[in-house]
Parts: structure tokens; C-alpha cells; sequence
């Protein structure tokens, strides 16, 4: 039975969490029906909930672009899934290393890794070293390495689980029964760090799937690896460029008229962020999980 004070404090909660959930989901209706709004209308009226001129040209001047968008969709796919596997690979055996009480050095290289969420070497050292040493320009792998050494937060997280919510009984009973410490760590601590994998999972493949930093700065030429969200910058680019610059580039006026130019950056956004929408929902039971449970329960 609860009390009037619980009562209370249950509907101010309520009340709070659904005020918050308004604020995220309001703008993505916003979103969403500006982008199927008529440009010229958004120019005259301004964005509105309920278009007075519905128009799907946005979405058909973005898709007619040939095979473009479908084979950068395809490269965001891939990229995402390479990615996400090779980083929670690289992330769960560091973590899991840095968690073991024995590990030689393990204060200098949990402090290393922390050192690496404060300070790097800077954009034109980090370029000149992918670019000269590690020849990786203008390659695929351009867009997966550089993710996959600054996730210096996602080890020390992953690290904190293992040690605060795997006891140390569990590791100990198995090396006891004669398991190897991959074993261990293969057969025991992994499994019952699923939440928090998944977690980590979500975060560094949103991180890959938004990234368009790496492909603008390492894929000057081959812009056939240019991921969605690559694609998408250039085709604002190319808009922003014909509109700073209609006097001076012979039939910029003609082309201008031909582009939705307000309307089509809320389809971009959309047309970016809908995946994400879609999968989430899957992984979200994962996801609470991996910040509210713990190895074992009872």
C-alpha cells in the first residue's frame, strides 16, 4: 500500500517523464512533416504540424540521384556492422584485461586509457600518421580505425561492469574447475555481461553510423566509399554553394528553383536518422539492462 507522499512523488515523476518525452518526440513530428511539406510553403507559412501543401518532391529529388543514395545507404550499412563488431571485440578484451586484479602494469594501462579522454595528438598529426604511415586514404578502412582508438570511454565503462557487477567468486570458481582465463572470459564473463555489450554496442554503432568526419577528411577522391551521411553533407554543400554563389555560376538561378532547399534538409534528416529509429526499440530492453543490472541477482 502507498503512501500519500509516494503517491504524490509517483505523479510528479509522471509528470516529468512525460514532459521530457514530449520534448524529444515533438520535433521529430516537426521534422518529419516539414519534410513531407511543400518547399515553397515552408518559405511562405514557416514549419507547421499540419502541412497546407503536402509534397513528397524532397524525398524524390534526394532518391533520383541514380543508385547513389541506396549504394551510400549500403556503405553506412557495412561500415555500422564492421565497425561496431571490431570495436566491442577490441573494447571487451581491453576492459576485461583491465578488470583482472593480477594483469601486470594494469594501473598504468588503465591510466593510459584514460589519458586518451583528455587530451590526442590533434587533427593534423592524427592525418598525417593515417594518411602517411598507414597509407589509409582513400580507403574503407579510412572510416573504421579512427573509431576504433578513441573509445577510451567505452573501456573504462565496460571495465567498471566487470569489476562492480561480476563478483570475483564467479571468475575464481571457474578458474578452479580448470578453465583457461579466455575460457573465463569467454564462457563466463562475457555472457553474463550481455547488457552491457549491447550497450556499448548501440553507442559505437550510432557513433559509425552518424560519423561523417572521417570520409570528409581521408575520401577526397573515392567518393564512391562515401557513407549516407557523407552523401548527404555534400548534396547541403552543393545546395548552400549554388545559393551563396547564383550570380556567379551561369544557370545557378535555374537549378536553385529546381532544388527544395528548405524542405530537403528536413528529408536528409529523416532520411539519416530513420534506421537508428527503427532498430532501437529492439535493443532497448538490452540497453536499460546494461545500466541497471548487475552479474548476479538475489
Amino acid at each position: 500500500m502507498q503512501t500519500r507522499e509516494e503517491k504524490i512523488f509517483q505523479r510528479i515523476g509522471h509528470c516529468v517523464m512525460i514532459v521530457l518525452s514530449a520534448c524529444a518526440i515533438i520535433p521529430m513530428i516537426l521534422l518529419v512533416m516539414s519534410s513531407v511539406t511543400d518547399n515553397n510553403t515552408l518559405i511562405s507559412n514557416g514549419y507547421s504540424f499540419f502541412p497546407e501543401k503536402f509534397s513528397l518532391y524532397a524525398y524524390q529529388y534526394i532518391f533520383k540521384t541514380g543508385n547513389a543514395v541506396l549504394q551510400a545507404y549500403g556503405i553506412s550499412v557495412i561500415l555500422t556492422v564492421i565497425g561496431t563488431v571490431l570495436s566491442l571485440t577490441i573494447t571487451t578484451l581491453l576492459a576485461y584485461a583491465l578488470s583482472r586484479p593480477g594483469l601486470p602494469g594494469r594501473q598504468f594501462l588503465s591510466f593510459y586509457v584514460f589519458f586518451t579522454m583528455l587530451f590526442n595528438g590533434g587533427l593534423v598529426p592524427t592525418y598525417m600518421n593515417y594518411t602517411n604511415v598507414f597509407g589509409l586514404k582513400n580507403t574503407f578502412w579510412a572510416l573504421v580505425i579512427p573509431g576504433l582508438v578513441t573509445n577510451g570511454f567505452y573501456i573504462l565503462l565496460m571495465k567498471s561492469y566487470f569489476v562492480s557487477s561480476i563478483p570475483g567468486e564467479i571468475t575464481e570458481a571457474a578458474v578452479i574447475d580448470g578453465a583457461s582465463e579466455f575460457q573465463t572470459f569467454y564462457r563466463v564473463a562475457l555472457p553474463l555481461a550481455k547488457p552491457i555489450v549491447a550497450t556499448i554496442g548501440l553507442f559505437s554503432g550510432i557513433g559509425y553510423w552518424n560519423d561523417w568526419q572521417n570520409g570528409y577528411i581521408y575520401l577526397t577522391k573515392r567518393t564512391d566509399l562515401y557513407s549516407i551521411q557523407n552523401l548527404l553533407n555534400r548534396m547541403i554543400q552543393n545546395i548552400q554553394y549554388l545559393s551563396q554563389n547564383s550570380g556567379n555560376v551561369r544557370n545557378a538561378d535555374v537549378g536553385l528553383a529546381a532544388i527544395p532547399s528548405v524542405s530537403i534538409r528536413m528529408a536528409m534528416a529523416v532520411v539519416g536518422i530513420l534506421p537508428i529509429i527503427i532498430i532501437y526499440p529492439f535493443i532497448q530492453s538490452n540497453f536499460v539492462k546494461g545500466i541497471t543490472l548487475g552479474g548476479v541477482k538475489g
